[in-house]
């Protein structure tokens, strides 16, 4: 990370997630529904939420696993969680509670979930292979893991907001370098020890009309310049610079904003019977 330490990253993402009053967006909304989907989820089930946010993913798990399941939705933004509380108590919702808790420093007990699920928020874990081993021991044999993440040419928008901060010696990581490929994904998973991958590539792009909402995005992401001591002069010219490339590569539609999403699931082996 180009951060001065890690407590000062993982600020970052608080930030940008505490300030956020719009993350129920329709990508959020979508992402979190179609991944529930894939997951294939069953009445009576236990799920895990990981980084549940306002918990979009964890209230569509709720209403599949019915009344004999339960679904733990679990997030350290303070802020996500208020928004998630509220909303079980207006749909009356009993089978699902929210917690407090820092994904990457989780302790889950074993064996203990059917489901483990992370909607758009992978990207955002400081050991992303560690993670998915405690995930991996979390569940039950033959458990499914399910996660969204996108390909590393994706969002066009971001790559080309990193080009040009580049232009200005900030250097920002490729957040989905990791897992930006279906062979990555697949791979990764094998390694940990996880069966069955299967990846579900969907396009979520869209046209671009309004650079400035590009900008704010990315600026004020954890992977953007929030930690950076720029003038407002050498701020707003980086800005103009961007809205620049933007609109050179924008067509009488806008600028097609390519968001090509993954969506993971593997299994758990299931213990072998004697």
């Amino acid at each position: 990370m180009t951060y001065s330490s890690l407590s000062d990253y993982k600020q970052q993402i608080l930030n940008d997630f505490n300030s956020r009053t719009n993350y129920e967006n329709e990508f959020h909304t979508r992402a979190a529904r179609r991944l529930v989907q894939l997951a294939k989820l069953q009445s009576g089930q236990q799920v895990l939420d990981i980084a549940t946010g306002t918990g979009l993913a964890a209230i569509a798990a709720a209403m599949v696993v019915g009344s004999t399941g339960s679904v733990l939705g679990t997030d350290f933004a303070l802020g996500m969680l208020q928004q998630a509380k509220q909303k079980i108590e207006v749909l009356g919702l009993t089978n699902i509670k929210f917690e407090e808790a820092d994904a990457d420093e989780q302790q889950l007990p074993s064996n203990q979930f059917d489901a483990i699920l992370c909607s758009s928020a992978i990207v955002y874990l400081i050991d992303i292979p560690a993670s998915l081993r405690r995930w991996h021991n979390a569940l039950k044999p033959g458990g499914v893991i399910a996660f969204s993440c996108l390909a590393e040419s994706s969002p066009t928008a971001s790559v080309l907001f990193r080009a040009v901060v580049e232009r200005y010696g900030i250097t920002i990581p490729n957040p989905n370098q990791l897992l930006g490929t279906p062979e990555r994904c697949c791979q990764l998973l094998e390694t940990i020890g996880f069966q069955e991958s299967e990846i579900t590539t969907e396009q979520f792009g869209f046209y671009l009309q309004d650079g400035e909402s590009a900008w704010t995005g990315n600026a004020k992401s954890a992977f953007g310049l929030q930690d950076v001591n720029w003038s407002t002069e050498k701020l707003e010219q980086c800005k103009q610079e961007y809205f620049q490339e933007i609109n050179k590569a924008s067509t009488e539609e806008g600028y097609w904003n390519d968001i090509t999403m993954f969506f993971v699931t593997a299994r758990k082996p299931s213990e072998q019977v004697a």
